[in-house]
């Protein structure tokens, strides 16, 4: 069994259900200090974060991660524990296996290779793990990256291991994400009794024009790079229960993927230039989870590129498809971001797994990236 995959077996033995590491930076810590790396460990509230550097020249490379996973879901449903990885059929079971664990021990094993064969390599080595990507991702990724700006240490090339890939490892990745800004919406009505609706207002029915126009709204045109701008609604809370009350105020919770043809700023106009034309009273609260990005095809985007081609012969498609990563707070600091990883179809779901292969070549992939940037001789 190699190196990758033992690591990978070690990682899902630590039960991370988000935001908690358990073990699991223990783990990677112990394996970094071996080739020289200063480990800091930065906790913010129940968040444990890694920031792990081995070098002071620029350029700086960053792999980055998360130890975190999501609950496990009826345990009855899995084949095997979700905390006692299995391998069976050349597939290594376990929560985490794909998403993303199994990165984690290739980024650690291909960076121990690389450092083995090429001790003189050029710029700096750097790991950003956090315990809070699956969560709500106030104090992970997005705090450690406030430290370093504070330090006024950039990161050039950014790695992050979010399973990427479609149908074979390579095939995709991912070098741009778009932006995520959701709201919670309150309308107010007055509330009374379904027999005497001229004493009442039914926010209900006073919202779902306004509703109708926001799901009819055209956003944008989006670009080469960016699907159009999406709006969808995901809860809408209201009533008493009882079946002949008014209610008297309603919650509609909404969230806009958005593009690089249009800003926050201007959704938030736009939403509010529609829900005023009707005249309701309401309250509105806006969440920017993330910025949308975009990684241009230059260094990083050629390195990956050229090192999938060489170990798999496949001619990789970029994309910008998909949820929000942690690529979202560390592309604004001017670094060059791309996500890499394995096949995402089990990712979230019971009996998530990972091909064995699949880790070991991703291994392969990584390496390659780091010599195709940071070995002077390649």
């Amino acid at each position: 069994m190699s190196d990758t995959i033992e690591l990978a077996k070690e990682l899902i033995r630590q039960p991370s259900v988000t935001p908690d590491d358990k073990d699991c930076q223990k783990i990677l810590k112990d394996r970094l200090s071996k080739i020289n790396f200063k480990n800091e460990t930065l906790e913010f509230e129940d968040v444990t974060n890694l920031w792990s550097l081995k070098g002071d020249d620029d350029p700086i490379f960053c792999f980055a991660g998360h130890t975190d996973v999501v609950p496990s879901g009826p345990l009855n449903e899995w084949k095997s524990d979700p905390f006692k990885p299995e391998i069976r059929d050349g597939l290594l079971f376990g929560r985490g296996a794909a998403d993303m664990k199994g990165s984690i021990a290739a980024m650690i094993t291909a960076t121990e290779r690389f450092i083995s064969n090429h001790p003189n390599h050029t710029g700096s080595l750097a790991f950003l793990i956090t315990s809070d990507e699956e969560g709500i991702a106030k104090n992970g990724t997005r705090k450690v990256i406030d430290v370093l700006e504070e330090r006024n240490r950039k990161i050039k090339w950014c790695l992050v291991g979010e399973p990427s890939s479609t149908d074979k490892v390579g095939d995709t990745i991912k070098n741009g994400r778009r932006g995520s800004f959701g709201s919670k919406l309150i309308i107010y009505g007055i509330q009374g009794h379904v027999a005497y609706p001229h004493l009442a207002e039914n926010p209900i029915h006073l919202v779902i024009p306004a509703l109708q126009d926001l799901l009819s709204e055209h956003w944008d045109n989006g670009n080469d790079h960016f699907p159009s701008t999406t709006f969808q609604i995901s809860n809408i809370h209201g009533g008493t229960g009882a079946t002949n009350v008014i209610p008297g105020q309603i919650e509609v919770d909404f969230n806009l993927r958005y593009s690089t043809e249009i800003t926050h700023q201007e959704i938030e106009e736009k939403v509010k230039k529609i829900l005023d034309k009707y005249h309701f009273k309401y309250k509105i609260k806006w969440n920017l989870s993330g910025l949308p990005f975009l990684t241009d095809e230059g260094e990083l985007v050629k390195a990956a590129q050229k090192s999938i081609k060489e170990l798999t012969g496949t001619n990789t498609k970029l994309s910008t498809g998909g949820g929000t990563s942690d690529g979202r707070f560390i592309a604004p600091t001017g670094a060059q971001v791309l996500e890499l990883g394995p096949i995402n179809a089990s990712i979230h779901r019971v009996n998530e797994n990972v091909s064995v292969y699949d880790l070991n070549l991703l291994s392969d992939i990584y390496e390659k990236i780091l010599e195709n940037l940071l070995n002077p001789k390649h």
